[in-house]
C-alpha cells in the first residue's frame, strides 16, 4: 500500500515491515483519518489508538460538524477505544494523532493512563506535549505519558498547510485561524 492511498483513506490491511517503523505504519491510519477531516471541511487532525497491534480506536476532527468543541480527533478515539475495550483506562495504549495535541487532549490521555503517544509535527501555538507545555510529562501528575515525536510530521504538516492555505484563498479576510487541536 502507497503512502498516498493510506492518505486518501484506503487502510486496507498491510504488513508493518513495508514502512521503515511499526510507528511509521500505524501513523499512516492517523494520516488517514486526518484525511476524513479534510474531507469533511474540519481541521485536518487525526487519530488512532492502538493495543496489542490491534486499532482499538479511530477519530478525526469534527468540532464543527457535531457542533461540539471537544470532538478533536484524539478525544474521538480514546472515547472509542474506551468503548471498544470496556474500560476507560487504556494503560496499554499508544495513540498516534498527526498533530501535536493541545491541552484538552494531552490531560485526557494522562486522566485515560494512555501509555505512549506518537505524534507527527509540532504545533509551536498549542501543543501541550513539548512545544508550548508538556502536560504530559508533568512530575505534578499522577501518570506520565510516553512521548515520541516528529514521526511523519512533514506528511501531517503539508495537510495542515494545503487546508489553511485553501482556507484563506476562499476566504478573504475570514474570521481567522482556527485551532490545530
Amino acid at each position: 500500500m502507497a503512502k498516498a492511498d493510506i492518505e486518501n483513506g484506503t487502510t486496507d490491511p498491510v504488513h508493518p515491515e513495508a514502512f521503515d517503523s511499526q510507528d511509521e505504519y500505524f501513523m499512516g491510519f492517523a494520516l488517514a483519518e486526518a484525511g476524513l477531516a479534510r474531507q469533511e471541511d474540519e481541521v485536518p487532525i487525526g487519530a488512532i489508538v492502538v493495543i496489542d497491534n490491534q486499532i482499538v480506536g479511530r477519530g478525526h476532527n469534527q468540532p464543527i460538524g457535531l457542533n461540539d468543541p471537544t470532538a478533536h480527533a484524539e478525544i474521538i478515539a480514546l472515547r472509542e477505544a474506551a468503548r471498544n475495550t470496556g474500560n476507560y483506562r487504556l494503560t496499554g495504549a499508544t495513540l498516534y494523532v498527526t498533530i501535536e495535541p493541545c491541552a484538552m487532549c494531552a490531560g485526557a490521555m494522562v486522566n485515560a493512563r494512555v501509555k505512549r503517544l506518537v505524534f507527527g509535527a509540532f504545533d509551536s501555538r498549542a501543543g501541550a506535549v513539548e512545544s508550548v507545555f508538556t502536560i504530559c510529562n508533568s512530575s505534578s501528575l499522577n501518570h506520565q505519558v510516553e512521548v515520541t515525536s516528529g514521526v511523519s510530521a512533514e506528511a501531517g504538516r503539508e495537510l495542515m498547510q494545503e487546508f489553511f492555505r485553501q482556507r484563506r484563498k476562499s476566504s478573504a479576510g475570514g474570521s481567522g485561524p482556527a485551532s490545530l487541536g
